[in-house]
């Protein structure tokens, strides 16, 4: 059919497919004004780049993000390219990245893992792909869940922004709107400033992605004002990973943009039938061959309604026939004959319309012909000139190279060794051992690995410190020695690395230590949470029960003392006569002055 052949596509072309997701309409903080507008915008894009399929879908609760991924990991079984583009909120909690969905509430910190869905869940939908695995986040906005949430350990590192992450599956990018640790700007047109970047850049042909995602950062740095910079952690072969292929390169002459379009045409004009016009438009639904297309369609209608005409007539013409034949009544002879009439001059003026469309097809066939051949004529005449406009063009960058290099003036050489000396040794190489080894320290005091003074001496602490900054950034320099490549590696971390640990009653509150105050009738407890202080009772201790049996025994031991008038009994509060019954018992200090006994006690029956 003519269908298949103008439609019909390379074998071995390869199949790319895009996952876009947007969520806006966030239920528990403010809604965020673009990410349904970027990922219809980024949609349209892929569509427009050719991807046999893709998938938008906005607003997200946590399962049927899940859900979405899962059933875009099987389209990707059998795909050469794979592409996940998020665009809405996302959190960095221990090194680890999640997308947040819509219904997320995140009230502490161990939510996060059953509410949001993590970044791995993606990178494992597209692993599939044969030849480009592409993860694209715009998520790296301010994140309000992160001031609201409560830490349920004080040492849970909470990032700022999303943490780095290094893909282990080849040919995988993770492109981030934003650096690691860095929050990106959700623009204040309908898109942001990342999205309106990509689909500039992206889409273009033969451009190969890791120069792409360098032009996009080009121009989010500069519509930013240096305030937000894209980063793509990931790598990728030698040879060129384009998202649209190239076009294939002209050899020759440049032919008409429209050759194909005109051999298409030509071929449907062999075939003249309606089927064949109606899969032309299908295929080209506008420009000039689909108009010269839709008057060969409104031709053909012509000759359909003149054959049906054609047809009517001939059969009124039989009926009054069979009438005349049966020796009808004279007014059905009258009725049919004036049907038999009437279908005759419909049958004309279908005839006229025939002629008329048939001299506007022709007229048009003519106007195409003459358009082609100007359109040759243009093109040649246009090669020419681009040709001597280029051959102009290096003549005079030849001259000027020439007029630069004679009004160079030489350069003393040993000036010119010392200046490429100083270039390569770096800015770091003129420090001394100690000034490197203090420098190096205060980095790593800097990025929160460091919590003692930064001296000259390079001791156990700063070794341990260093070692920290290895584990947290993900790098390998010798903890034994102090390095240039180290210095450089803390200089390029814009803020904390290591998570800051705070003393017992104490949590952390950003880069500080803040004291924890618990309300009245409540303490601190052993995992840093507020508790309500128990109620204290009396307890009998052993010091009670020896003190009442040494009692007891000096009791037994002490004979009787009979009762002597006039005995007093004195304490700190004053004197008093024992009560009758009772008696003076302990060691006799004598009879003094008043006439009472000091240093003993009452005891009574």
């Amino acid at each position: 059919m003519f269908v298949a052949v103008v439609t019909c596509a390379p074998a071995q072309a390869e199949k790319r497919v895009a996952l876009v997701i947007g969520n806006s309409a966030y239920k528990n903080v403010p809604r965020l004004a673009n990410p349904v507008n970027d990922a219809g915008l980024v949609g349209e894009m892929f569509r427009k780049a050719g991807f046999d399929a893709v998938d938008v879908k906005v607003d997200l609760n946590a399962a049927d993000m899940r859900r979405m991924l899962r059933e875009f990991a099987g389209k990707v079984r059998d795909a050469d390219m794979a592409v996940i583009y998020y665009a809405g909120h996302g959190i960095e909690l221990d090194g680890n990245n999640y997308l947040i969905p819509t219904d997320a509430t995140l009230e502490t910190d161990g939510d996060v893992l059953d509410e949001t869905v993590a970044l791995d869940r993606a990178l494992f939908a597209v692993e599939p792909a044969k030849r480009l695995r592409l993860v694209i986040l715009d998520a790296c906005r301010d994140n309000p869940f992160a001031k609201t949430m409560k830490r349920t350990v004080a040492s849970r590192a909470i990032g700022r922004g999303l943490a780095k992450i290094e893909p282990t599956s080849p040919n995988t990018m993770i492109a981030f709107s934003a650096k690691a640790g860095s929050t990106a700007s959700d623009g204040d047109t309908g898109n942001s400033p990342f999205a309106t970047a990509l689909v500039d850049h992206l889409p273009k042909p033969g451009l190969d992605l890791r120069k792409a995602f360098g032009f996009v950062r080009d121009d989010v740095l500069k519509t930013t004002g240096n305030r937000q910079e894209p980063y793509v952690y990931g790598s990728l072969g030698g040879d060129d990973v384009a998202l649209v292929p190239a076009k294939p390169a002209a050899t020759g002459p440049q032919a008409n943009p429209q050759d194909a379009t005109r051999r298409d045409y030509e071929l449907a004009l062999q075939l003249a039938t309606r089927d064949a016009w109606e899969a032309f438009l299908a295929q080209y639904p506008e420009g000039f061959y689909a108009n010269l297309a839709k008057g060969q369609l409104n031709k053909i209608a012509a000759e359909e309604v003149r054959a049906a005409a054609t047809e009517k007539a001939r059969l009124a013409e039989q009926e009054k026939t069979r009438l005349a034949a049966e020796r009808a009544q004279k007014a059905e002879l009258e009725k049919a004959a004036a049907a038999a009439k009437a279908a005759e001059d419909a049958r004309v003026a279908a005839e006229k319309q025939k002629q008329v469309e048939q001299a506007k097809a022709e007229a048009a066939e003519r106007q195409r012909k003459a358009a082609e051949a100007a359109a040759a004529k243009s093109a040649a005449d246009k090669q020419v000139a681009e040709k001597a406009a280029a051959d102009l063009a290096a003549k005079q960058q030849a001259e000027r190279a020439a007029a630069e290099a004679a009004a160079k003036p030489k350069q003393d050489g040993s000036e010119a060794d010392k200046k490429v000396a100083a270039l390569a040794t770096g800015p770091n190489s003129a420090l001394s051992d100690a000034d490197l080894a203090k420098s190096v320290q205060l980095e790593l005091r800097r990025v929160g690995c460091l919590t003692s003074g930064a001296g000259g001496e390079w001791n156990s602490a700063a070794q341990r410190s260093l070692t920290l900054f290895n584990k947290y950034a993900g790098t390998k320099f010798d903890a034994k020695l102090a390095s240039t490549d180290a210095l450089d590696a803390l200089k390029a971390k814009p803020s904390r690395v290591c998570p800051l640990v705070c003393d017992h009653g104490f949590r952390a509150d950003g880069d500080q230590c803040v004291k924890i105050t618990c309300r009245a009738g409540y303490r601190v407890s052993d995992d840093n949470e507020c508790e309500k202080v128990p109620d204290k009772k009396p307890v009998a201790t052993r010091d009670d029960a020896r003190k009442r049996d040494g009692e007891r025994k000096l009791d037994e031991a002490t004979p009787s003392k009979p009762q002597v008038s006039g005995q007093m009994i004195c304490n700190q509060a004053g004197c008093r006569p024992v009560r009758s019954g009772c008696r003076l018992v302990g060691q006799k200090s004598g009879l003094n002055t008043a006439g009472y006994y000091g240093g003993q006690m009452e005891v009574c029956n």
